[in-house]
């Protein structure tokens, strides 16, 4: 199974960077996976926060193909321990060709992206900027993978 996850807007603190880095390229011992960035808009004081969703929604829709499986990072999405979320990416592996992760950007996803979108995940209740998120992902993302391996990162 590949993996993507889609950022709108690129990282900009370099620890999160760093960090990012680091787990992205220890997931790619488990599985293929890609981190695509959607630039940031330009000229978005003269757009609503609807019109800057529908149009880095447009973007993220352009970069996904009708078979992948879609699952939104979403405040209102499911929430997992570590090991379901293991147990979670496991059954994936099975069924699934390509499974793309969506961080937007700080006002959310258009209503086209949450129509396409095959699922929800939250990382918390708590909300963190979406910067942040990327360095939580990536970290959850591989320590599943050390799960489903049985590794030792995990401690339980």
């Amino acid at each position: 199974m590949k993996t993507e996850l889609i950022l709108v807007g690129k990282t900009v603190n370099k620890h999160f960077i760093a960090g990012i880095k680091d787990y992205a390229e220890r997931i790619t011992h488990y599985m293929p996976f890609n981190i695509t960035t959607i630039p940031e808009l330009k000229n978005t004081k003269s757009l609503s926060e609807q019109q800057q969703k529908e149009r880095e929604g447009e973007l993220i829709l352009k970069l996904i193909q009708p078979s992948d499986t879609v699952v939104l990072m979403d405040e209102h999405g499911l929430e997992f321990r570590s090991i379901e979320f293991a147990k979670w990416i496991e059954r994936k592996q099975a069924t699934v060709r390509r499974l793309v992760f969506i961080i937007g950007g700080p006002y959310g996803f258009s209503q086209a992206v949450y129509d396409r979108a095959n699922e929800k995940i939250s990382l918390s209740k708590m909300t963190f900027s979406h910067q942040m998120v990327r360095l939580i992902f990536t970290e959850a993302l591989y320590r599943a993978c050390t799960i489903i391996k049985g590794e030792p990162y995990h401690h339980e």
